[in-house]
């Protein structure tokens, strides 16, 4: 697919500065000279700033919030002048009148602005921004959360139980009770472009909002091709035989460690039978139906969310793009 990369969260063309990640001086260095900027997260969400919350808030590593927290930096890569670009996490922050629920919402619209961070700037919810951001700062921001949130949920060896540290700037941990080293976890998701003629089975999972359907996805297991994943998962969500896969384009997930695998898939059977327990309903949509739903005009299907590759996907569907 030829614009596969201009998905969100596509190559922007970053340098992630691998051959950085072990020299501890130069980023000592750099991190004690104060001038290196930094993205910041709290919670999983980015510090953007501006009205239309469109771009990264970057502070410089010497802000005083920064220090405040004792979460070590992770490096994220170079920037554009060749310096180490950093992230820090002050998820330690407890906002006034915080409301967790809200937070742990599929919609979660809510903004924190930290009172001693710029004025304007407000951490949101990197779903619910996503398609504003540049792909530069998509990159960063998708790239931080994903290895905040490794460590957050690997903080002991799964060899030994021991607790583990972090080294490699952020991007290793290693437990000194076994020596067992540990890498950031991706986790292969296939998501189906599964059309039939003219139309494209789309679905819903439970607890979605009323009248949000998506193409089907999951997990590939191991021992499993991508295309074995596509024509199992659609047989176990909807009772629908698939014959010919290709692969289309990739979308990191980091909600909260996925890598997205776009394929088309080419359904031998109209007839859905769902199951239950995997998605609340599936049917058959003509572009008629799925180019109403993006303009808001369909009266029972809202749109896929924009920004996430079930989007990128069913659009390039509707121009004919998929070659």
């Amino acid at each position: 697919m030829r614009c596969a990369e201009d998905v969100t969260f596509g190559g922007s063309g970053f340098d992630r500065a691998d051959d950085l990640r072990g020299d501890s001086a130069t980023l000592d260095a750099a991190l004690a000279a104060g001038h290196a900027q930094a993205a910041v997260l709290w919670r999983g969400k980015p510090l953007l700033a501006g009205e239309g919350r469109d771009g990264l808030a970057l502070l410089r590593c010497d802000h005083p919030v920064l220090a405040r927290y004792k979460v070590p930096p992770i490096l994220i890569g170079r920037d554009d002048g060749g310096e180490p670009l950093f992230a820090f996490d002050i998820s330690a922050w407890v906002p006034p009148g915080l409301d967790p629920e809200q937070l742990d919402s599929f919609l979660d619209a809510t903004e924190q602005a930290h009172p001693d961070l710029p004025e304007g700037s407000v951490f949101a919810e990197l779903r619910r921004v996503m398609s504003r951001l540049s792909p530069r700062d998509a990159e960063i921001a998708a790239t931080a959360k994903a290895i905040f949130g490794w460590h957050e949920s690997h903080r002991h060896c799964a060899r030994c139980g021991a607790k583990s540290r972090m080294i490699r700037a952020g991007w290793q941990r290693a437990c000194d009770d076994c020596g067992a080293q540990h890498f950031p976890r991706t986790d292969p998701v296939a998501i189906m472009l599964v059309t039939l003629g003219n139309a494209v089975l789309m679905g819903r999972s439970p607890g979605w909002p009323e009248g949000m359907y998506s193409l089907l996805a999951g997990f590939i297991e191991p021992g499993e091709t991508v295309e074995a994943a596509v024509r199992r998962e659609v047989w176990e969500e909807a009772g629908v035989r698939v014959g010919r896969v290709d692969y289309l384009a990739s979308q990191p997930w980091p909600f909260p460690a996925s890598l997205m695998l776009g394929c088309r898939g080419e359904a031998l059977s109209r007839e859905i039978a769902i199951d239950p327990y995997e998605i609340a309903d599936a049917r058959w949509m003509s572009r008629e139906e799925i180019l109403a739903a993006f303009a808001g005009e369909h009266p029972q299907v809202l749109p896929a969310r924009e920004g996430a590759v079930a989007h990128f996907l069913l659009k390039n569907w509707l121009a004919d793009r998929l070659d």
